[in-house]
């Protein structure tokens, strides 16, 4: 089945205002900037984002979060992303932090099928116990909290239930995808990217370099083509477009000394 789409935009076109997303990304590292772009141009609003980040100013999604597009966001880390806590703190935005590997396999466990997990991340905090703020007023009061969640012993140990997660669309880059949607991600880039690929309902992939069918050794496959709905190729300006979050470098010094 060939599931390449001509342009990011026509596979997009789809995704309508309210619509919940998993994007895949680690900071800027791995994000589908090209899609998320599409996106923006394309103008839905009231979107759910399931994220680890949102970007960061300017970067990754940041864009639709400035523009006020996003409504929702359940990720790990707001980071260095100003616009970000801004809207939290001021309660134009609703957040669900979970913590980090427990995000993975809330993604991960609706991708599979599976409702809910327990684990022992986060017993005896907040996010067992609920009250951490969700959404805040603008008076800063807290307007919606997490509710509590169940907690059970298992040999002696605590866990607390985790639902899984599973979103109306994904969006993911990869670097080298085939027409049947199999995906082979780079290093750091693979980091959520497979993750969120499996909990969308349509997933779309942005490929630096499609391949045709066969071409990819079936043991170095991270994504199986079944996770995947619609595969965009990248130009190679599009592939070779890739932002980091901050370029420290050096103070020159004079030969023979030190710092």
């Amino acid at each position: 089945m060939d599931k390449v789409v001509a342009t990011a935009e026509e596979a997009v076109a789809d995704i309508g205002d309210g619509s919940s997303l998993a994007v895949g990304g680690f900071g800027l590292s791995g994000v589908p900037n090209v899609l998320i772009q599409a996106l923006f141009g394309h103008g839905s609003t009231r979107l759910g984002v399931v994220s680890n980040n949102c970007g960061v100013d300017g970067g990754g999604l940041g864009p639709l979060l400035a523009a006020g597009r996003i409504s929702r966001v359940i990720g790990s880390y707001v980071g260095e992303n100003k616009e970000f806590a801004r809207q939290y703190l001021g309660g134009e935005l609703e957040l669900e932090l979970v913590p980090q590997g427990t995000l993975a396999e809330r993604l991960r466990a609706g991708g599979c099928g599976i409702p809910a997990f327990f684990t022992p991340a986060g017993v005896g905090t907040q996010v067992a116990d609920g009250g951490l703020p969700w959404r805040y007023a603008p008076d800063g009061s807290v307007a919606v909290a997490s509710p509590p969640k169940e907690v059970r012993e298992y040999d002696g140990r605590a866990y607390v239930l985790e639902r899984g997660i599973t979103t109306d669309f994904a969006l993911v880059r990869a670097a080298r995808g085939d027409r049947h949607g199999n995906l082979v991600f780079n290093k750091a880039a693979r980091n959520f990217n497979p993750l969120a690929a499996m909990a969308g309902r349509i997933t779309v992939a942005e490929v630096e370099e499609l391949v045709e069918p066969g071409e990819l050794d079936p043991d170095a496959v991270h994504l199986p083509g079944v996770f995947v709905q619609r595969v965009v190729a990248l130009t190679p300006e599009q592939a070779a477009d890739k932002g980091i979050e901050r370029r420290t470098i050096s103070a020159p010094t004079a030969r023979g000394t030190t710092r």
